[in-house]
């Protein structure tokens, strides 16, 4: 057999351990143990994570990365690790990749140990601030000025770097921030040799990180049909099987809980990706929509499909800033009227303080929000109207100075013996008062930024290549006018979309992403007709200020809406109690829409 032919039917197994900073300490041991795995990969990294890490270097410069990474994930399977030549990745270096390479290498040495360790650093756009500034370069929805005093500023690189460090010999890569995919591109670009223009191949192994950058989302983890997955405690996290080709298997260790479907993939592919036909990596311009997702086994399935063109030459770089202060007061309301209660005694905090403040000269709240929990505010017009006997108060405010918002979070103790009946506290004492950290993305020239792998003391610089971005896409399918059969039957039903469709929902800053799967392909047509981006933003209008934006996704029957000004902010800007708009999808399958009783009953 050739080379070529090998290479051809070669797979790499790559297990996804980490989905955040703050996962299960279970996905690292059960992988290495149960997933016959060639890599274990981690993501840990969020715009407030880093400006968390930022902060924290700041008061020490050996800190500034992903501390779980060296004393939990690595503590537990580093021994078993090198003797099954599992090769790792990871961007738990944050901001100081370098350090948590050090704390690794000591941990290492404890061990009697001495894994060839590489960290990828170059995505620290804080030194280029004022030459930013100097050019004009702005939020990039916005335009609006880069601020001031920035807390943190990185860019998100690309896998080329990963798949660098592995040609070199490295075992363990240590990066700093990059798009959560990449952990995985980097690795199947080394095995695979895949060129940094194989578009079609590039765009398979971004969807394949992509499917497994939120660990256990993509094994049944918040999915639709919550009580089909078995075994919550023991959910098993992702494997993708991958091959030359760009296709991909979707598994997980055998005898773990969990699900691994067309459904749980499904969800997953849609999670936060806007466009499809557009998704927008350092690496390549991806294009799900004919992707395949197909079941092959069980708790397998097989994605195929991806297709990719030119990246922009850009970066994306996202910054964080200190915007004043926040301040969040929770309580408990009982008995009768509870939210009535809830909302009255929230009004009256807010107009106390705000008196309390002009007697002292002080400028009123910048921003505040009320929230009552168990009354449905969430779906606003369309809440049930029995009212709930027990409700939760969150009070959520914002000001330039710190004193106002510490005297705020005294006088809410009067809440407990001033206003309603039934109000007790849930815990945990006087609410704090925080700096509040906003994000700001912008996108930079890619020439302003050189990755760098160093390994053993030597550093090299890696050359990412600025390629002409093929912008040109298909027509949008929002815009396309579709005719559907029409049912004849004459018995119609009306149903919530969950009767008809699975749903996931994350965020982008201020945009609200809802992917929407077909259950089966019968009601894709009622889907098409009736779940248009109008009435998707007419049923969300109590959440969504700006323009709905429908995507189409054939290969696997779905439907992206693209929501604007949906999430108050969205991110640490927003005083809502889900700023990150993982409770949309719910909200949205709660939508009434008509089906003839024939299509709905069909086998």
């Amino acid at each position: 057999m050739s080379t070529m032919e090998k290479q051809k039917q070669k797979t790499v197994r790559i297990g996804g351990a980490s989905g955040f900073w703050g996962d299960s300490s279970t996905g690292a041991p059960q992988l290495v143990a149960q997933g016959d795995i060639d890599y274990l990969v981690f993501d840990y990294l969020a715009e407030l994570t880093m400006s968390l890490l930022a902060g924290a270097k700041l008061k020490n410069p050996d800190a500034g990365y992903a501390t779980d990474f060296v004393t939990t994930a690595m503590a537990a399977v580093l021994p078993d690790v090198m003797r099954q030549g599992i090769r790792v990745i990871a961007n738990a270096g944050g901001v100081n990749p370098r350090a948590c390479a050090a704390a690794l290498t000591q941990l290492a040495a404890g061990m009697g140990l001495a894994p060839r360790i590489a960290v990828v650093t170059g995505d620290d756009a804080l030194p280029h601030a004022e030459a930013l500034r100097a050019q004009g370069i702005g939020h990039m929805s916005t335009g609006a000025p880069l601020p001031e005093r920035l807390v943190s500023a990185n860019a998100y690189l690309g896998a080329l770097p990963i798949a660098r460090a592995l040609d070199a010999g490295a075992q363990i890569v240590i990066t700093g921030r990059c798009v959560d995919s990449a952990v995985t591109l980097g690795a199947l670009m080394h095995e695979f040799g895949w060129a940094d223009d194989d578009w079609d191949r590039l765009a398979g192994g971004s969807l394949a990180g992509h499917i497994i950058e939120c660990g256990a989302q993509a094994t049944g983890g918040l999915h639709t049909d919550w009580e089909q997955v078995p075994d919550w405690a023991h959910i098993g996290y992702p494997v993708v099987e991958c091959a030359a080709d760009g296709s991909f298997v979707v598994g997980k260790p055998p005898g773990t809980g969990g699900l691994v479907s067309r459904a749980t993939v499904g969800e997953q592919l849609l999670y936060e990706i806007g466009d499809p036909a557009a998704y927008l990596l350092p690496d390549v311009t991806c294009d799900f929509r004919e992707v395949r997702i197909e079941t092959v086994g069980a708790d397998a399935v097989r994605v195929s499909g991806a297709r990719g063109r030119a990246p922009s030459d850009r970066y994306k770089v996202t910054a964080t800033y200190a915007a004043g202060y926040r301040c969040n007061a929770d309580l408990l309301i009982v008995g009768f009227d509870a939210a009535a209660k809830a909302r009255r005694s929230g009004e009256a905090m807010l107009r106390r303080t705000r008196d309390l403040f002009a007697q002292r000269g002080w400028a009123d709240f910048s921003a505040t929000h009320i929230d009552v929990l168990g009354a449905e505010q969430c779906y606003g017009p369309h809440a049930t109207d029995r009212p709930p006997r027990q409700a939760v108060l969150r009070v959520a405010v914002t000001h330039a100075d710190k004193a106002p918002l510490e005297l705020f979070a005294r006088e809410i103790s009067a809440a407990g013996t001033s206003w309603a009946p039934g109000t007790t506290g849930l815990g945990g004492g006087r609410p704090s008062v925080a700096l509040s950290i906003r994000q700001f993305p912008l996108l930079v020239d890619k020439a302003l930024f050189t990755p760098v792998v160093e390994m053993a003391g030597e550093p090299w610089p890696v050359a990412v290549a600025r390629h002409a971005a093929n912008v040109a896409v298909a027509a949008d399918t929002a815009t396309q006018t579709v005719t559907t059969n029409v049912d004849t039957d004459d018995e119609w039903l009306e149903v919530p979309l969950i009767r008809l469709a699975y749903g996931r929902s994350g965020d982008k800053g201020d945009v609200s992403n809802i992917g929407i799967l077909a259950r089966e392909p019968r009601f894709l047509p009622v889907l098409r007709e009736q779940l248009t981006a109008q009435a998707v933003r007419a049923y969300m209008a109590h959440l969504v200020e700006g323009a709905v934006t429908r995507y189409e996704l054939p290969g696997i029957g779905a439907f992206n809406f693209v929501c604007e000004e949906a999430l108050g902010g969205g991110g640490m800007a927003s005083l809502r109690t889900d700023p990150l708009g993982k409770s949309m999808a719910q909200i949205l399958l709660s939508m009434p829409v008509r089906i003839a009783a024939r299509r709905l009953r069909a086998d």
